[in-house]
């Protein structure tokens, strides 16, 4: 990828330039500043040359060697891809000229209308053009998608041809005596040259495969489609993008990308050409890496893929990631190692498609158990997770690593349940094999083992201090146990058939079960006698909660309804009707005032809990959703489904925000991670997965003149965005709606950056103007002006909270100042040359420094000592 200092600098470069030929507003390209800044660049060495010619009374014709220059630095732009080399080493040899390089021009190029499926296809003119006779000349050193070590030369003397044949070192073609290299590369090493930049040979490689792809022309002009892509199939093989994967190339892609919003007429048909290579993989298994990559930059252009007929295609280790693919057909498709993340694949037909080690955006698999994983938990400070399967034992992960840390045996049936104590010290575990269990976390061992109930035990949970028990089980009785003593303390009998949970009150004052016998019953933890009696729901009750106050609490049954009921009067609140099959479970909103609701008729349907109100109804599942979670801020919610797939909706809209594939079975429960942008799954594949979720919002930024952004940060809350701009100015935005909120003026020259103070309310900028300034966002008004600077500030960071800041320079010096009085604290010296980036280590005892005099320096802040690499 381009680095973004060098392109800044480019850009700073060609301004004038780019003013002049586009207008305010206009959005600028990579490809666009990389081409002004390349005829700029090659313009000088032109105009070098032409004047050492002229002083040596020799003629010549300026566009022809710039057309030279453009191709030669092509040709090896493309051959250091090919090599996988950045470096082009000059052999000694006899010196030599290959004059056809000097004598090909521009190609020029007419445009012509086509069908419907490719608009608009160019039309070269019947002489030889600069891209044919490049390819003519490519045609030598490529076999069947290789480049070949010998070659024949045709060397040109005196206007005459003579083929000689010659065994020749792959770089030597660049290096002939006072070759065009000696102009447009740097010399890094005896006899060794290189770009100025990665990018720009990736800029010159991307020109060549471009140009590779459109010059190509039918032999006949009268043809219609069907004839066309018949034609064009044969010639796919042959092009360069089918020479290499460039899936480690992000800068050809992007160069190339690029261009297909281009609105040069020169690249009108670069986008249907790039369909037109999938399409010719249906047919052809030596096209595929041509495929894969035309698949990977229509990706990267962010070009709609809905609704294709891929069926057959051939595009393995292509990167669809966050494509747009709904509707599309990969029916008996080889989408081996093709990656899939945050994509939409809705109504996508996968039918026969080979698929092996395709990526949908998981994070590891964490792989152990031998059966289907019935539940996960994180433990209270989020460090740890539990797992527990039908293989009969439970095991305890590291959330950071996914690394398992051990396995708890001793159950020799399906585990029902597991829950961590409060302190997450200890796990409590229920089994089908009536006995409850308590395991130390840190050993792995258990410590307890509680016998008493007669058949399955279907839940347990601690009390708030970790010294009780409460059990249920399909013998129809809840049981207290008292930890230390193992001993059943309690026996709350009244239910008349299996009870299906049981659980405390947020006081832990009481118990509430539920039972097939259709009844839900409350009970006082202290007396074991039974408050009261709830009766209404005509099934099985498969689960109930207390409300987050425990003032109510809401009941779910397979006669399709949720009930909401009063804790002291016993009375019916709400019905919630809606599903219309068995509700499998319900979750509350973070802050208590929705009830989410999933169900095996695949939906799932949000609450307001006050009024019992249908807010949402959430669908896109095609199976039973077995699993639902909110996120911790209740504006998201993740689902889980016999269909395989698990789903993320946004609260408010209701709408699916996104679709992870990738588990072979039912998904049995999920978990948001705490930083929200993972997500924790388990499913009846055996496999525990964790997912990125991390959704890209795009916000356009549109109201004033912004000129060329120079640096972009979200407030310390997330609600604004702050952008500094090569127009002098710094402005603040709404990170929601992309609003304009305020501009602050001052600066005399290019604003290169900007931060917000720890608390949001002030924002710092540093200018090539030498200053630094303060502002009020409020306001909009400076508060303070830091000056001592004597050249363009490059960087600039907090070193404590909010009352210092360090900055380096081209100056060559890093300066400590005091943020309340603007004064200056300290000035370090000691680079020779200018100080382009810096960072502070963790403690903010030091500061390390990069300078262009080659050095690394490491700063001590209390004494301004350094040393140096």
């Amino acid at each position: 990828m381009m680095e973004e200092p060098f392109l800044l600098r480019m850009i700073l470069t060609v301004l004038p330039s780019l003013m002049k030929q586009h207008s305010i507003g206009t959005k600028i390209s990579k490809s666009q500043v990389y081409e002004a800044f390349n005829e700029q660049w090659i313009d000088i060495h032109v105009k070098n040359i032409v004047n050492k010619l002229f002083e040596l009374r020799i003629q010549t014709n300026p566009k022809k060697i710039k057309t030279a220059f453009h191709q030669y630095c092509q040709n090896l732009g493309f051959e250091m891809l090919i090599q996988g080399n950045q470096v082009a080493t000059e052999n000694d040899c006899e010196e030599y000229e290959i004059d056809n390089i000097w004598s090909q021009l521009d190609p020029t190029m007419d445009i012509e209308t086509k069908n419907e499926n490719e608009k608009t296809e160019l039309k070269m003119n019947e002489s030889d053009t600069f891209v044919s006779k490049t390819q003519s000349f490519w045609k030598k050193y490529v076999r069947n998608g290789k480049v070949t070590k010998n070659v024949s030369k045709t060397i040109k003397i005196n206007d005459t041809k003579t083929s000689v044949t010659k065994s020749l070192d792959i770089w030597e073609s660049y290096f002939n005596g006072e070759s065009i290299a000696k102009y447009v590369l740097r010399r890094v090493g005896d006899n060794k040259y290189q770009f100025v930049h990665k990018s720009c040979q990736e800029y010159y490689a991307a020109q060549k495969i471009i140009f590779d792809i459109i010059s190509w022309k039918p032999d006949i002009v009268t043809i219609d489609n069907q004839q066309f892509q018949q034609q064009f199939e044969t010639h796919v093989q042959k092009l360069f993008i089918n020479c290499k994967l460039l899936n480690e190339e992000l800068g050809i892609i992007q160069f190339i990308a690029e261009r297909i919003h281009d609105d040069n007429p020169i690249f009108v048909n670069l986008k249907s050409r790039l369909f037109r290579i999938i399409e010719s993989s249906k047919n052809n298994d030596n096209v595929s890496i041509a495929a894969a990559n035309a698949v990977t930059i229509l990706n990267s252009a962010n070009i709609d893929m809905n609704y294709q007929n891929w069926s057959n295609v051939k595009i393995p280790y292509a990167i669809l990631d966050r494509a747009f693919l709904e509707g599309t057909n990969f029916s008996n498709a080889n989408l081996d190692h093709v990656r899939f993340y945050q994509t939409c694949l809705t109504k996508v037909n996968f039918t026969n498609a080979s698929m092996s080690n395709i990526y949908f955006g998981e994070y590891a698999n964490l792989e152990g158990h031998s059966d289907i994983i019935r539940g996960i938990q994180f433990s209270p400070d989020k460090t740890k997770l539990v797992s527990y399967s039908d293989d009969e034992t439970i095991r305890i992960w590291d959330t950071a690593s996914s690394n398992q840390l051990c396995v708890l045996k001793g159950h020799s049936d399906d585990i029902s349940g597991v829950q961590f104590s409060h302190d997450g010290s200890k796990i409590v575990s229920c089994s089908c094999d009536e006995t409850i269990r308590i395991w130390d976390v840190l050993s792995g061992q258990q410590i307890q083992i509680l016998k008493g109930h007669s058949s399955d035990v279907t839940a347990a949970q601690f009390s708030l201090d970790c010294s009780k028990i409460v059990s249920s089980s399909d013998d129809k009785t809840i049981r207290i146990w008292d930890v230390s003593s193992r001993e059943q303390v309690k026996l709350l009998e009244g239910h008349s058939d299996s009870v299906n949970t049981v659980q405390f009150s947020p006081d832990y004052s009481k118990i509430v079960s539920c039972s097939d016998d259709k009844s839900i019953r409350i009970w006082d933890v202290s007396s074991g006698t039974q408050l009261q009696l709830f009766e209404g729901h005509s099934d099985s009750v498969n689960g109930v909660h207390f409300t987050p106050n425990g003032l109510n609490i809401v009941s779910y049954s397979n006669d399709k309804t949720i009930r909401i009921w009063d804790v002291v009067s016993g009375q019916q609140i709400q019905i919630l009707e809606g599903h219309t099959e068995n509700i499998n479970g319900i979750q509350f909103s973070p802050d208590g005032s929705k009830i989410l609701s999933y169900s095996d008729d695949a939906t799932l349907l949000l609450w307001d809990l006050l009024s019992g109100k249908q807010l949402q109804a959430l669908k896109g599942h095609i199976d039973c959703v077995e699993t639902s979670r909110f996120s911790s801020d209740g504006s998201k919610i993740v689902s889980g489904s016999d269909d395989g797939t698990i789903r993320l909706w946004d609260v408010s809209s209701g709408k699916q925000i996104q679709e992870l594939e990738g588990h072979s079975g039912e998904i049995t429960e999920v978990e948001f991670f705490s930083n929200e942008q993972k997500i924790l799954s388990c499913s009846f594949d055996g496999t525990i997965r964790i997912w990125d979720i991390a959704v890209e919002k795009k916000i356009q930024l549109t109201e004033g003149e912004l000129g060329v952004i120079m640096s972009l940060k979200f407030s310390p809350d997330s609600s604004k965005i702050v952008s500094c701009s090569a127009n002098n100015t710094i402005r603040l935005w709404d990170a929601q709606s992309g609003r304009h909120i305020q501009v602050f003026k001052g600066h005399s020259n290019i604003v290169r950056g900007a931060l917000f103070s720890f608390d949001g309310s002030k924002i710092l900028s540093y200018s090539n103007d030498t200053t630094i300034r303060i502002w009020d966002i409020l306001s909009g008004k400076q508060l303070q002006l830091l000056k001592g600077h004597s050249d363009v500030i490059y960087d600039m960071q907090f070193l404590s909270d909010d009352s210092k800041l360090v900055s380096c320079s081209v100056d060559k010096t890093i300066r400590i100042w005091d943020i309340s009085s603007g004064g200056q604290i300290q000035l370090l010296e000691g680079h020779s040359d200018e100080i382009n980036s810096m960072q502070i280590s963790p403690d903010r005892s030091k500061i390390v420094s990069c300078s262009d005099d080659e050095t690394i320096r490491v700063w001590d802040v209390s004494s301004g000592n350094h040393f140096y690499y």
